[in-house]
C-alpha cells in the first residue's frame, strides 16, 4: 500500500481509503463487533484513510470508529464531515447548515465522539444554499487556526464554488460519488481539482455495490437498504444498469480479477491524486478491494471500458430526487 501526498497542505494517505458510513446505515444490518474488526484489519494492511461523518447514523458511526482507533490513532488519517442536518426523533428528515457557529459547534461534537484532538480531514458535507461558502469556509479555517483540524474539504461542490473557497482558505480535498457508474465529476471538479493541487476523494466508486457483480436482483437487497429507494435500482433501471454490470463482470473473468477489483483499478487509473473510499463492513470484501492496487490496464482496455459505460449509459438518477438540488452545490 502506497502512502500519498494527500492535497497541497502536508496530510498523507493510503491510496486507497475505507469508508464507514454502511457500517452503522443504510446498507442493512448493521454488526459492530463485525465493523472493528474490519477497521483493525484495514490498519493492519496498511489502509489508513478512514471516512465517516457526524450524520451517519446519525452521530454513532463516528462512535464506533473511535472504538476502533483506540492505541492506534496517530496511525491514522482520519476524516469526518459536517454539514447535513439530522435529529434523532426524525432521521429520515435532512436540513443544511453552513453557518459559522454551526461549524464550530459540529466540529466540537465530532472531537467528543471520535475521542481525538483532531480531525485529520474535516469535509463539509453539503453546501448550505443559505450561507455565503465564504462564510464556511472561513469558520473551517479558524478551525485550523486553532489546532483542532489539519486539513479542510468540501463534499459535492461545483467547481465555481471550489474555486471560491479555496480563495478563502487552500482546500486538501474534494469528496464526490465517482465511479464508472458515475462520471459526472469529469465534466469539471476532477480537472479543477488537479489544476488547484486539491485531491480527489471519490466516494461509492462501486456504484453503491452494483459493479461488484454480486447483486442479482431487487430483491437482493435487504428490507432496510437506501438502495431500494435509488432510482438507478428501480424497475426497467435496474434490469439495464444489470447488462452494463454483465460486461464488467465479464471483462473481469477474462483479466483474471473480480469485477470489484476491475472497477477500482479504474478509478484509481484516472490520476495520482485520487484516492477512493470503497466501504465495506467485512474484512473479506476490504481484502479483495485491496487487491485492486494489483490491476493494471492497456490503452486499449481502457478504451474498451469507457465504450461500455460512457457518461450516459447509466439509467436513473443517482439519488432520489428530493435529494439531487444538494449536489453540485
Amino acid at each position: 500500500m502506497e502512502i500519498k501526498k494527500l492535497g497541497s497542505q502536508g496530510l498523507t494517505a493510503s491510496q486507497l481509503g475505507l469508508g464507514c458510513m454502511g457500517m452503522s446505515e443504510f446498507y442493512g444490518v448493521r454488526n459492530d463487533e463485525e465493523s472493528i474488526k474490519t477497521l483493525h484489519r484495514a490498519y493492519e494492511i496498511g489502509v489508513n484513510f478512514w471516512d465517516t461523518a457526524d450524520m451517519y447514523g446519525p452521530f454513532i458511526n463516528e462512535e464506533l470508529v473511535a472504538k476502533a482507533l483506540k492505541g492506534i490513532r496517530k496511525h491514522i488519517t482520519l476524516a469526518t464531515k459536517f454539514g447535513i442536518l439530522r435529529n434523532l426523533s426524525n432521521p429520515t428528515k435532512r436540513g443544511f447548515s453552513g453557518k459559522p457557529d454551526y461549524v464550530k459547534s459540529s466540529c466540537e461534537g465530532s472531537l467528543k465522539r471520535l475521542a481525538t484532538e483532531v480531525i485529520d480531514l474535516y469535509y463539509l458535507h453539503r453546501v448550505d444554499p443559505s450561507t455565503p461558502i465564504e462564510e464556511t469556509v472561513g469558520a473551517m479555517g479558524q478551525l485550523v487556526a486553532e489546532g483542532k483540524v489539519r486539513g479542510i474539504g468540501l463534499s459535492e461542490v461545483s467547481a465555481t464554488t471550489l474555486r471560491k473557497a479555496h480563495a478563502i482558505f487552500p482546500i486538501t480535498a474534494v469528496q464526490s460519488e465517482y465511479s464508472l457508474f458515475t462520471r459526472d465529476p469529469e465534466d469539471e471538479i476532477i480537472s479543477t481539482c488537479k489544476e488547484l493541487g486539491i485531491a480527489f476523494v471519490p466516494y461509492s466508486p462501486l456504484g453503491r455495490g452494483f459493479l461488484t457483480g454480486q447483486i442479482k436482483t431487487f430483491d437482493d437487497f435487504d428490507a432496510t437498504d437506501y438502495r431500494r429507494f435509488s432510482p438507478r435500482f428501480q424497475g426497467d433501471n435496474f434490469e439495464k444498469n444489470l447488462q452494463l454490470v454483465n460486461q464488467i463482470v465479464k471483462m473481469a473473468q477474462q483479466k483474471g480479477c473480480s469485477s470489484s477489483q476491475l472497477a477500482l483499478a479504474w478509478v484509481m487509473a484516472q490520476g495520482d491524486f485520487l484516492f477512493p473510499i470503497p466501504g465495506t463492513k467485512r474484512i473479506k470484501y476490504l481484502e479483495e478491494n485491496v487487491g485492486s492496487l494489483n490491476i493494471h490496464f492497456t490503452k486499449e482496455e481502457l478504451a474498451e471500458l469507457d465504450a461500455i459505460f460512457p457518461k450516459d449509459a447509466v439509467k436513473g438518477l443517482r439519488y432520489p430526487e428530493q435529494m439531487m438540488g444538494s449536489l453540485n452545490g
